[in-house]
């Protein structure tokens, strides 16, 4: 599963990458989707 995730969604608790910069998030389960706090990009992965 390639899915991207996008700022604003809840993808459930984890960790996810930014394809930009590759610097990781974590989430709980009610989290939305944060901008990356580095690059403010507004696309992930899961890590």
């Amino acid at each position: 599963m390639n899915h991207t995730i996008r700022t604003g969604e809840k993808p459930g608790r984890g960790t996810y990458s930014c394809l930009n910069c590759q610097t990781k998030v974590n989430l709980d389960a009610q989290d939305k989707m944060p901008p990356c706090p580095k690059c403010n990009n507004s696309e992930f992965k899961k890590a």
